[in-house]
């Protein structure tokens, strides 16, 4: 089975080198058939390249990995920590990841919030938080980079990249079609089929249906109700089409789409005890105390294509890259996660003296990019790309307000166009054949246009004027950096990069009569690093430690009181840590890969002071004369100072087939969910931890696997995120999923 499958995958690689389509490893499998390592092929530099020889900081989920942690239908979430330096979080549930690499991310729940990490889906940038949130399936591989990636990528790149490779068409014929099956009904279906039509055009088709029935049980008095919230039903599909008529030119045309319809993120009122960051006594994960519960709903539907032709001109390579994506979403929830009214006497757990229903819609949304590009196709000593890239997007926002009764009270909108472009040009020279030096520069410019109005106050403060905002901002974004093999299995590398993200916009006017523009940020980064084949190729150890400084951070003053936001700038923030990333053969059959990470975060700004909690927290920053918190030295938000990860992968041949077991565990210390820290609003450490175990075989040139999971197996219990303007209200990690999945492939 093995000698079959390395044949076919060596077939469809060295047919994707051909087309100029080869974004990811050289070998699915892990090990060769001697049991020493693979090279891991990235395109970092936009370039096919072994990871070893890219001097920066990346780190890569191959689709076996990605398979197993996905295996109970979770979103994108549960790759957070499962990478060093990376934790992703959300408040919207499936939709709306934030990402966080190396503690620089943004809290921001607004469907206009910019991010410092940005999400590049084969070569084209998901901009908008909702595309984020695109469903993980038939994958080839994930690529994350830290760092500044300004001069190849742009902006709004300044604490790295997210970069996601699918499978591509290939003439070799494959499918595969999985099912699994668990706890609360949870039901992940996928597979893709895929090869050659004619002799110049192949295509692979990718579908997914995840469903989940809604398990939470709401038992606030008048409002009970079983099984009413936490379902959702997930469907996504992704179709490619490559056309290569000869060896000079190929077109790869991508079309997909999603359509979510779920609930919201459940908020819990009352979950914290006061005082401490403990959870109440007696809570249960399984029941709520809500009012507004039965009014709750989500729904995502996003739309997208591109086109990616590739010209081979000898000694160059002419790329165009053309995207397209648009997205329509619609979340309404109890934010304030319990019942009650002012006038009502406590009533048990869940109740508040005050009620926040409300909703945001995102009711047209449209993105534009080009990018084209020309390669040069190792030429020597010196190699270099060039290029120009155009950005184009088009939103709408609705937020809305409801009253104790889910009347409607407020609404407000929102409005931004936004324009980028950017010039950029990259080299690698080879100083000697063991030095490489390799520079990058970039010039970016992005303009918005935005107009916000409140029409209906749910405050009684009555409607606003128009009021606009159009900030832009032209900035040069650079990196160095150069790598030397100390021999043919080591390698050091440094790298020092400039990074900037563009002005962002605020104006959440529900709540609030202003809008909030942040200035542009900057950041300079530098690491130093080795790169390591150990063991006879059975080892592998990448090291990296770096240091870095932000000046005018864009922040989030999230809440404070309030469902509002407002934007500010730190005039400086600083950060330095190490990151080890590791894999080991120990044997033939057994396969471990452990990683661990160092982020000490800091803002520095002596003058700014926000907001803090509204709902009876405990402040620990100083507070300054009008009872705002200094937050001067405080870590920056939903940043763990250490994370860390371990899989370990064991096989045991039969005379037929091999039984498997894979197991994985993701830790992250504690993260502070605000600016301002406070005793309630600070995350105990999360260890979470996977198990998958099976048998495989093959029969009648198809292979099949029957295998059980486990997803958060000790079902460990967390507050991941809170809401500030009410009374300790939080939201809690994944529940423990445990369930049975079948796979059969065909080639």
């Amino acid at each position: 089975m093995m000698s079959k499958l390395s044949k076919l995958f060596l077939s469809v690689n060295a047919a994707l080198i051909a087309s100029g389509s080869l974004a990811y490893a050289d070998e699915q499998a892990t090990k060769s058939d001697d049991g020493k390592l693979e090279r891991i092929m990235v395109t970092a530099q936009k370039r096919v390249q072994n990871a070893q020889e890219v001097p920066m900081s990346i780190s890569a989920l191959k689709s076996d990995d990605l398979q197993a942690m996905g295996a109970a239908g979770d979103d994108i979430r549960f790759m957070s920590s499962r990478i060093p330096s990376l934790n992703i979080e959300s408040s919207f549930g499936r939709t709306f990841p934030r990402f966080y690499i190396r503690g620089m991310g943004n809290t921001d729940f607004d469907l206009n919030s910019s991010q410092p990490v940005s999400l590049v889906v084969d070569d084209v940038v998901q901009e908008n938080a909702i595309l984020k949130g695109y469903p993980i399936f038939d994958l080839e591989r994930v690529e994350v980079l830290r760092g500044p990636q300004g001069s190849l990528f742009g902006r709004n790149t300044t604490a790295g990249i997210i970069k996601l490779e699918t499978k591509k068409p290939t003439q070799e014929f494959s499918a595969y079609a999985k099912a699994s099956y668990g706890t609360y009904n949870t039901i992940n279906m996928e597979g893709a089929v895929g090869g050659g039509l004619t002799d110049t055009v192949s295509a692979r088709l990718s579908v997914l249906d995840q469903h989940r029935d809604d398990w939470v049980d709401n038992k606030a008095p008048g409002f009970e109700a079983n099984n009413q919230a936490e379902g959702y039903n997930d469907r996504a599909a992704r179709l490619q089409v490559l056309w290569q008529p000869n060896s000079d030119f190929n077109a790869l045309l991508n079309a997909h789409y999603r359509n979510l319809d779920g609930t919201p993120r459940v908020f819990r009122a009352n979950i914290i005890k006061a005082g401490t960051n403990d959870l109440v006594d007696g809570f249960d994960r399984d029941t709520v105390y809500q009012d507004a519960a039965s009014r709750a709903e989500q729904s995502v539907k996003t739309h997208g294509g591109s086109a990616k032709l590739e010209y081979n001109l000898g000694d160059y390579t002419l790329t165009s890259i053309t995207g397209y994506e648009s997205a329509e979403a619609f979340s309404h929830g109890d934010i304030d996660g319990g019942y009650g009214a002012a006038y009502l006497p406590y009533m048990g757990p869940g109740f508040i003296p005050y009620t926040s229903e409300s909703a945001d819609g995102l009711p047209d949304h449209s993105q534009w990019t080009q990018e084209l590009r020309l390669s040069s196709n190792e030429l020597g000593r010196l190699d270099y790309q060039v290029g120009l890239f155009y950005f184009d997007e088009s939103l709408d926002i609705d937020s809305f307000n409801y009253d104790e009764n889910g009347l409607q009270n407020g609404y407000a909108y929102q409005k931004q166009d936004t324009k980028a472009w950017a010039a950029f040009g990259s080299l690698d020279y080879d100083l000697t054949d063991d030095f490489k030096l390799t520079a990058g520069v970039r010039y970016s410019h992005d303009k918005k246009d935005f107009v916000a109005q409140r029409l209906v106050s749910p405050a009684g403060a009555g409607a606003t004027d128009k009021l606009y905002a159009d900030p832009s901002d032209g900035q040069i974004s650079w990196d160095l950096s150069g790598i030397y093999s100390l021999d043919s299995d080591t390698n050091i590398y440094g790298r020092v990069a400039k990074g900037f993200r563009a002005p962002s916009i605020q104006g959440r006017l529900l709540f609030g009569d202003d809008v909030t523009v942040a200035n542009s940020e900057t950041m300079y980064s530098g690491e130093l690093g080795i790169k390591s084949d150990i063991l006879d190729n059975r080892g592998r150890v990448n090291f990296d430690v770096f240091y870095y400084q932000l000046q005018d951070q864009q922040l989030t003053a999230v809440g404070g009181g309030v469902n509002y936001n407002r934007l500010i700038n730190a005039d400086k923030s600083e950060g330095y840590g190490f990151e080890l990333d590791s894999q080991f053969a120990v044997t033939e059959n057994l396969l471990v890969t452990a990683g661990v990470s160092y982020n000490h975060t800091e803002i520095k700004d002596d003058q700014l002071a926000i907001a803090a909690c509204g709902g009876g927290c405990t402040v620990t920053d100083p507070l300054d004369a009008d009872g705002n918190a200094l937050i001067n030295g405080n870590s920056l938000p939903q940043a763990p100072r250490w994370t860390a990860n371990i899989t370990a992968n064991y096989s045991y041949p039969l005379a037929v087939g091999e039984l498997f077991v894979f197991t994985d565990w993701a830790y992250r210390s504690k993260v502070s969910f605000f600016l301002y820290e406070s005793k309630e609003f600070e995350s105990k450490y999360l260890l979470e931890g996977g198990l998958r175990a099976g048998y495989r075989w093959s029969s009648g040139g198809h292979d099949y696997e029957v295998a059980a999971y486990g997803r958060n197996i000790t079902d460990t219990t967390r507050v991941t995120g809170a809401i500030d303007f009410n009374n300790l209200t939080g939201f809690v990690n994944e529940p423990r999923i445990i369930g049975v999945e079948f796979k059969a492939s065909f080639f």
